[in-house]
C-alpha cells in the first residue's frame, strides 16, 4: 500500500525501503529510503483528530515555506514533498490523507532531556521558531483544534462536565474542583488580553515537547522543531508555558507521588534563558507574563485531566482506573509549587531578561 502511495509524491528514485518509523501516537510515521539513497518521511495522517486535512496541511505549507526563507542550514525547517499534483498531500482511495517531508539528516530526537543542556536547546529551538515566525500573519492560518488553550472554554466545559457528573464522580474529587474554580478568574488573564490585544497574536506551536525539537546528532545543538499539526494562531505564552509544563516538573505526568512533584528553579531558569535568548522580540508584558503562562498552562492541563475524568475518560488514553485523576493531581500540585516560588519565578525572568 505504501509503495502505491509513494508514487504519487515527487521523490528522488523508488523506494528501496519503508519502515515504521518513531513513537508518535497519533499519525503513522514511515522512513523512506530510494535507490537513489534520497531518505524520506512518510506520514499517514490521523484525519479522525484533524478533521479538515488540507486546511491543516495549508497551515503547515505556509509555515515551512516562510521558515526556508529564513534559515541558513537546510535542516532548520522542515520541506514537504509535494505530491504530484502539486498539493502538500495525497488521499488515497480510501480516503486517507498521507503527506511526505525530507528526512532531516544527522538529526536526534530525545524523549526527555538528558543534561540541562538539551532542555537549554530545546528552548532555542522554539524560541527562534517564535523569532522567525514574528513577522507571518498569524491570523491567516487556520485553527487546527478551535480553541485549543481557550481558558476561559476550558473552564465552562469543566463546568459542564461538574453539573452532569455522569459517573458520580465529582464528590469524590470535590477538593481538586474547587482548587481549579477558586483560580477561574485569573486563568481568564491571558485569553482576555488576547482578546483586547494587548498581547499579540502570534504564531505558536502548542507542542513543546522536547521530542518535537530535532537536534545536531554530533553538537546536540537545536536545528529544528517538527510537527507542526497544531501550529495555529495563539500565545508567545501558550508555547512557553508548557515547556515548563513539562520540562521543568520534577516528576512523571502520573507520578501517584506528589511529593515528588515540583517545578525546578533550575530547570526553569534554564529553559527561560534559552527562550528570551533566541526570542528578543516578545513584548515586555509578554515578558512579565512568563511565570503566568507558566502557571496557566500547567492549571488548564489539569483541568482537562479532570473534565475528562468526570467524562469517563473518553479524551485522553487511560491504562489503569484513575489514571487521569492521578494526572491532574500532578499538575495541580505542580501549580501549588509554582505559586509557592512565585516571587522566585519572576525575580528570574527579570534576571535572565535584563541580560
Amino acid at each position: 500500500m505504501n509503495e502505491t502511495v509513494l508514487k504519487h509524491f515527487a521523490l528522488k528514485g523508488n523506494a528501496e525501503l519503508c519502515e515504521r518509523y518513531g513513537c508518535g501516537h497519533i499519525n503513522e510515521t514511515y522512513r523512506v529510503v530510494t535507490d537513489e539513497k534520497a531518505e524520506y518521511i512518510l506520514q499517514k495522517i490521523n484525519h479522525h483528530v484533524f478533521t479538515d486535512v488540507p486546511a491543516l496541511m495549508e497551515n503547515i505549507s505556509a509555515v515551512t515555506s516562510f521558515l526556508a526563507q529564513r534559515v541558513s542550514d537546510p535542516r532548520g525547517a522542515m520541506h514537504l514533498v509535494p505530491a504530484t499534483d502539486g498539493k502538500p498531500y495525497y488521499m488515497d482511495e480510501a480516503g486517507e490523507y498521507w503527506r511526505v517531508y525530507d528526512f532531516i539528516l544527522d538529526s536526534i530526537c530525545l524523549q526527555k532531556a538528558e543534561t540541562p543542556e538539551d532542555f537549554y536547546e530545546s528552548a532555542i529551538a522554539f524560541g527562534t521558531f517564535q523569532q522567525q515566525m514574528a513577522e507571518f500573519p498569524a491570523a491567516t492560518l487556520h485553527e487546527t483544534i478551535p480553541n485549543f488553550h481557550n481558558t476561559v472554554d476550558r473552564y465552562a466545559k469543566f463546568k459542564a462536565a461538574i453539573a452532569a457528573d455522569k459517573l458520580g464522580r465529582a464528590a469524590s474529587v470535590q477538593k481538586e474542583i474547587d482548587f481549579l474554580l477558586s483560580r477561574e478568574e485569573e486563568m481568564g488573564t491571558l485569553h482576555n488580553l488576547r482578546l483586547s490585544g494587548e498581547l499579540p497574536l502570534r504564531v505558536t506551536h502548542n507542542d513543546t515537547k522536547l521530542n518535537n525539537v530535532m537536534l545536531d546528532a554530533k553538537t546536540r545543538k537545536g536545528l529544528c522543531v517538527i510537527d507542526l499539526d497544531t501550529v495555529m494562531p495563539g500565545l508567545s505564552l501558550y508555547d512557553y508555558g508548557d515547556s515548563i509544563r513539562f520540562g521543568a516538573a520534577t516528576a512523571a505526568e502520573d507520578e501517584k507521588d506528589l511529593s515528588r512533584m515540583t517545578m525546578s528553579l533550575d530547570l526553569f531558569r534554564v529553559y527561560t534563558k534559552g527562550f528570551l535568548t533566541a526570542c528578543p522580540g516578545l513584548t515586555d508584558l509578554e515578558v512579565e507574563l512568563l511565570p503566568l503562562g507558566a502557571k496557566t498552562m500547567t492549571l488548564e492541563c489539569g483541568m482537562r485531566f479532570l473534565t475528562d475524568y468526570l467524562e469517563g475518560d473518553t479524551y485522553f488514553a487511560t491504562h489503569y482506573e484513575g489514571h487521569n485523576l492521578d494526572r491532574c493531581r500532578t499538575q495541580l500540585k505542580l501549580v501549588s509549587d509554582m505559586e509557592q516560588k512565585w516571587d522566585t519565578m519572576k525575580q528570574i525572568v527579570k534576571e535572565e531578561h535584563q541580560k
